[in-house]
């Protein structure tokens, strides 16, 4: 455990990485060209959510994709495979991640942010089992929504709706595009999850997302029918933005597969003694615990803009259970 004692904040934790939580050095002023580097190198010459999530898409794309001229028309074969393509990846990640943390506990406690497992025979849950709950939502209402909305983007595509690009003709825009599409889903995020957060549309919708306190693999995109319709609006920039098919498969993947890591409940993934990959998010494990902060992502800084940044100090959650308390009263 990397926490000092005369931090309060640690007490509450398993495990609680040192200092304040960090944010995209981008933003900052005077700029720092150095830290900005490691943020960009680190998040794309690693492994971690956005190298996995562009592998998979790239795979994705060589091996399974069909050609957009076959979705031209609704036909049920292609809708199939789109279906798949959330499909599998997304039970293979997550089931794989559970079974290895939290079934095989392949690296025990290490790294993991609550002390506590997960939660069974509790009647919050669907089920009364927050796992099965967490799988229901996830491939049930999530899958579902997605795989609709990414039906109408390729048959736009293919018809010629909206603009389109290939690597050949824009080579530039088209690598642009790719770096820029986390930042898109970052700013898309922040302002839907937002707006969840009104009271009362977080106690008919959001709430079945925030059972999860102590977070799970599955707990990623474990949303209400209604959140998701909302959540997974982020695809129809590409409605607007020129696109090639791979974007939309790697935005999906992003959308749909980072989340488990971020869920996890552990910072990072250990092979043998090393960190081998990142993992959880404890940004956004703090607003999981405190429900009325960190509203977004790390990188693009609107909570720090907006006045709702919880940095991981005892201070601040004072600060947030104030704000919360202050919101339902």
């Amino acid at each position: 455990m990397s926490d000092t004692p005369q931090n309060p904040e640690s007490a509450r934790w398993h495990y609680h990485p040192e200092g304040p939580v960090g944010l995209n050095p981008l933003f900052n002023w005077p700029p720092r060209p150095s830290a900005v580097l490691k943020w960009y190198s680190g998040a794309w010459l690693q492994i971690t959510a956005l190298t996995l999530c562009l592998a998979l898409a790239v795979t994705a794309y060589a091996l399974f994709f069909p050609s957009l001229e076959n979705t031209q028309s609704f036909a049920p074969g292609w809708m199939f495979r789109i279906w798949l393509l959330n499909m599998v990846p997304q039970i293979l990640i997550a089931g794989g991640l559970h079974w290895w943390l939290y079934m095989r506990k392949g690296q025990g406690m290490y790294k993991k942010f609550d002390r506590r497992d997960l939660t069974r025979d509790n009647g919050t849950f669907t089920f009364r089992n927050q796992v099965l709950d967490n799988i229901w939502w996830t491939l049930g209402s999530a899958m579902t929504v997605a795989t609709v909305y990414q039906w109408i983007i390729y048959w736009a595509m293919a018809n010629g709706y909206v603009p389109t690009v290939t690597w050949s003709g824009a080579p530039v825009w088209f690598v642009v595009w790719m770096v820029f599409i986390p930042m898109w889903s970052g700013l898309h995020f922040y302002w839907v999850h937002r707006l969840e957060h009104h009271p009362k549309l977080y106690k008919y919708v959001h709430a079945v997302h925030h059972r999860n306190v102590n977070t799970g693999p599955w707990s990623g995109i474990s949303n209400h029918w209604y959140e998701n319709l909302l959540y997974f609006t982020t695809y129809f920039i590409h409605l607007i933005v020129p696109s090639h098919p791979l974007h939309v498969l790697f935005h999906a993947s992003f959308q749909q597969i980072s989340p488990v890591l971020s869920h996890s409940g552990f910072e990072k993934l250990k092979a043998g003694d090393t960190d081998a990959a990142r993992a959880g998010d404890f940004f956004h494990q703090l607003h999981h615990r405190y429900f009325e902060c960190n509203y977004g992502t790390s990188e693009i800084p609107f909570d720090k803009w907006f006045g709702t940044y919880h940095d991981g100090s005892a201070e601040a959650t004072t600060r947030t259970r104030a704000y919360k308390k202050q919101m339902y009263t």
